[in-house]
């Protein structure tokens, strides 16, 4: 579990656990964790592959709480894979994918896993970066510009907040 020092706990990643009939998991929490940072460079990460035997199932509420870009999330799998574990994910795009299906001849990750975890992947960083982006023009639009134009250069904000807003709803749909 990862937990980013900006007021956030892991309290929703543990309710999704508990959902899902996970008693009394062992979990590795990191605080302050840099979501640029490769999950196999995470301290936690490496202690949680060092705990794990064979035949044991990694829990996770959800795979961006893990990974970021798409070549994380082709790294984590194979590396679970190496050591013989098993990889459940509990919520959002992934949780219905066996991210470790492999080819019964040749060991590698099918194809189609690939495709879907890379557009999948692909789609979460885009959503990430939007959210960045919009968080930036909410802070703009709530600060003045100036002394002299701050109510009209506020409200000018606010509506290009809003129309960014209104136009990513448009695309994503309901």
């Amino acid at each position: 579990m990862s937990c980013p020092v900006i007021k956030q706990s892991t309290d929703r990643q543990h309710l999704v656990l508990n959902e899902a009939g996970i008693k009394d998991p062992v979990t590795f929490e990191e605080a302050g964790t840099s979501s640029r940072l490769h999950p196999l460079q995470r301290p936690k990460f490496g202690e949680l592959l060092t705990y794990a035997r064979p035949g044991d199932t990694v829990h996770i509420s959800e795979m961006f709480r893990l990974v970021r870009g798409t070549q994380h999330i082709l790294d984590v799998p194979d590396v679970l894979h190496q050591g013989r574990l098993a990889l459940r994910i509990h919520d959002g795009a992934f949780s219905a994918m066996d991210l470790t299906a492999r080819h019964p001849r040749t060991g590698e990750l099918l194809s189609t896993v690939k495709f879907m975890v890379q557009t999948l992947a692909a789609a979460g960083e885009l959503q990430r970066d939007l959210q960045r982006e919009l968080t930036y023009d909410g802070l703009r639009a709530a600060e003045p510009l100036d002394a002299t134009s701050a109510i009209p250069a506020q409200r000018k904000a606010r509506r290009e907040y809003a129309n960014r807003i209104n136009a990513l709803a448009a695309t994503t749909g309901p």
